[in-house]
């Protein structure tokens, strides 16, 4: 009696498991719908520049593939933290997405003794959304044809020339500061408090330099107030075909400065729903409108499997770390 009691006993908690798992699997794995709520793209960038368009085109795909809303919330500041705050109190359910940049990923561990997010344990980052190549920007009526000419210049002058970005541990101020590491010179960093009074300040002269994007910079250079010295990239760009890259213009060979965002979600969001917001993402970025935004931006698709992805962020932790150890850039 005591043993077919003991092996019912068994057999029920079995049962009763199973139920317990059954309720627990994500519905959508079960082929029901999802989501079946709205969602939302959490960005720490402002409105209205490329991240924000590239993301908000994303999100009125992805509202009509749903079935539902997604809506995508805007919180700017404090290096990206505000943005991450917001988004680790969110569901895990994949309805709570963040856009982030590759600064967050790759180069903050290393810069911040002190991050309030764990990479690891806040995130699951699910697929780059773009990527984008810095062009080496100067006044119109900048002296230097070539990077080599700046180059020169830098090595006579220790000091003397200088470059500007937004913060410190942004990608064009360490893109910038990988030139220096590259070349053996030591020039002046310069904060501004906005993108546009950056590149203003290059071509008003205030700056030797200044890394920029076509999206940022772009409308100066159109303006015939700023001159693409070079492209911080491998190969040479499509539509400025006639701007070389660094390494063309006689600086470091192979150098490349980039810039680069990033889908996650919140670690425990069930794998099916997962692989649905990596398939649909995928397939937003194939269209007309989203690549129109690309090349208006200067941004391109690259579309790794997740391994590869995996292996191209730790490559990039591991540049920016050199790069961050080298200028010591450390912060508390």
């Amino acid at each position: 009696m005591n043993q077919k009691f003991n092996m019912s006993r068994r057999q029920a908690a079995f049962a009763l498991g199973a139920i317990a798992a059954s309720v627990a699997a994500p519905s959508f794995a079960q082929g029901e719908k999802w989501p079946t709520k709205s969602s939302r793209i959490i960005n720490p960038f402002p409105v209205g520049g490329g991240p924000d368009g590239v993301s908000r085109l994303v999100a009125d795909k992805l509202g009509r593939a749903w079935g539902q809303p997604v809506v995508v919330e805007n919180r700017p500041g404090g290096n990206g933290f505000i943005a991450i705050e917001a988004f680790k109190r969110g569901t895990t359910d994949g309805t709570d997405m963040i856009q982030l940049d590759n600064v967050h990923i790759a180069a903050y561990p290393h810069l911040f003794k002190k991050l309030p997010y764990d990479l690891n344990k806040d995130f699951d980052i699910l697929m780059p959304l773009f990527r984008n190549y810095f062009f080496v920007c100067v006044p119109v009526n900048s002296p230097y044809k070539t990077i080599a000419d700046l180059i020169a210049d830098a090595k006579a002058h220790p000091g003397k020339l200088n470059y500007g970005s937004w913060s410190v541990g942004n990608p064009v101020h360490l893109g910038s500061a990988l030139l220096e590491n590259q070349t053996g010179t030591k020039m002046e960093h310069v904060i501004y408090k906005e993108t546009s009074q950056l590149y203003q300040g290059v071509a008003n002269g205030e700056l030797t330099f200044a890394l920029g994007s076509l999206g940022t910079a772009g409308p100066l250079v159109r303006g015939g107030k700023l001159r693409f010295l070079a492209v911080a990239a491998p190969a040479r760009i499509a539509g400025f075909e006639n701007v070389p890259t660094v390494s063309e213009s006689g600086g470091p060979k192979d150098f490349t400065a980039i810039g680069w965002n990033a889908l996650a979600v919140r670690p425990g969001t069930p794998a099916a729903v997962v692989e649905k917001i990596r398939n649909d993402v995928r397939q937003a970025l194939t269209g007309q409108d989203v690549k129109d935004k690309f090349a208006a931006f200067g941004y391109e698709s690259f579309n790794p499997t997740p391994a590869e992805f995996k292996a191209f962020m730790a490559s990039e932790s591991k540049r920016f770390g050199e790069v961050i150890k080298k200028a010591g850039l450390a912060l508390d």
